[in-house]
């Protein structure tokens, strides 16, 4: 999986990206409008790896794994600045939108006014412009043509005048309903408003756990269900300038840290985990003294198709899957306890994995 940090200038994308990734870039008070971007992977937290890993006491473990990137804000109305944003992002799974809702003097502004919601539509408005220019270019270029005799594509015509149609309604992509050829035909034009989207709203350190940020939290929800987006976009409330300094603890510190401020773990964590429920992305375990692993696949994908994650010639050669679910398999302690109780069984290529399934995979090539 793969995730774009983005929001407007200052808003605290390289201090989210910091705690994420565990890195110490230079967070700057003033906007930045050029430079390399930056990218990091970051383990997924996931309690049953760690307690799959206390029982097996294996060589390996292996967590899911995300990739981030951050780059320069956006800026209003700058769509040919933007656009280096935009073509960094295009290739994402989804994005992470960081909102400035922390007061600083010494760290401006770009629009000198701290207004979360304002800033939302400020950002969902410049995605919109971008994929607008995308479409009158691409239609300009099939009416060019069209003048020298090719004939226009006129499915991918229909498509991108649908798609410009919502566009100037001011609706992202994203909450536009496509039929799978519509899809299919929508991939390679790569628009940046149909990525699903977490917002971030950033708070400041004298806000955690207050009724200001309960309220930032409603606030910024209410946008999006008014808007009758809420399913492809989520919310999350933290504060980077905090979850920056507790990546750059050890485990223990940052337990003491933690419990100091009443928080049960980083708001990094559910940040991660929303992102996967946004995706409709669950793991499947494997087990064994050698590795305990995490595999990331699709909700609903079968067995079969799982299978192939690890490896195409158990896809091919698929005979039955041994599946327990993780917690059944903590609870009994062991295969053979849980195989006893009638809680490890065999099942098809058509069995729809579920989250947390230990599995192991026979196969025949």
């Amino acid at each position: 999986m793969k995730l774009a940090i983005i929001g407007l200038s200052n808003s605290g994308k390289t201090a989210v990206f910091n705690a994420l990734t565990r890195q110490n870039l230079e967070t700057t008070i003033y906007p930045t409008v050029s430079g390399e971007p930056n990218f990091g992977v970051v383990k997924v937290p996931d309690h049953r790896i760690d307690r799959l890993a206390e029982i097996y006491k294996p060589k390996k473990v292996t967590y899911a794994t995300v990739e981030y990137i951050d780059y320069i804000g956006l800026t209003k109305g700058d769509v040919a600045q933007n656009r280096k944003v935009f073509d960094l992002i295009k290739d994402v799974d989804a994005i992470v939108h960081v909102v400035r809702a922390f007061e600083n003097d010494s760290v401006s502004h770009p629009m000198n006014e701290i207004n979360p919601l304002k800033d939302i539509e400020t950002l969902e408005l410049e995605l919109i412009f971008g994929d607008i220019e995308l479409i009158e270019k691409r239609l300009e270029r099939m009416e060019e043509g069209a003048k020298k005799g090719k004939k226009p594509n006129e499915a991918e015509k229909k498509l991108l005048l649908k798609c410009k149609d919502a566009l100037e309604k001011e609706i992202p992509l994203r909450n536009v309903s496509f039929d799978d050829e519509e899809q299919k035909a929508m991939k390679h034009l790569q628009f940046v408003s149909t990525k699903p989207e977490v917002v971030v709203l950033n708070i400041g350190e004298g806000d955690l756990n207050s009724d200001r940020m309960l309220d930032f939290q409603q606030k910024a929800e209410k946008y999006f269900i008014d808007k009758d987006i809420s399913e492809t976009t989520k919310v999350v409330t933290l504060c980077g300038k905090i979850e920056m300094e507790i990546a750059q603890l050890n485990t223990e510190e940052a337990k003491a840290f933690l419990d100091d401020l009443n928080i049960q773990e980083p708001a990094l964590n559910k940040l991660i985990h929303v992102s996967y429920d946004l995706l409709g992305l669950i793991s499947f375990l494997t087990v064994g003294e050698d590795e305990v692993r995490a595999w990331t696949i699709t909700e609903g994908t079968n067995a079969q198709k799982a299978a192939g994650k690890i490896h195409s010639d158990i896809e091919r050669g698929f005979i039955r899957a041994e599946v327990v679910g993780c917690e059944d398999f903590i609870a009994c302690g062991n295969m053979a306890a849980a195989r006893d109780k009638g809680l490890l069984r065999l099942e098809g290529k058509a069995y729809e994995v579920k989250d947390g399934d230990i599995i192991n995979f026979r196969f025949n090539v």
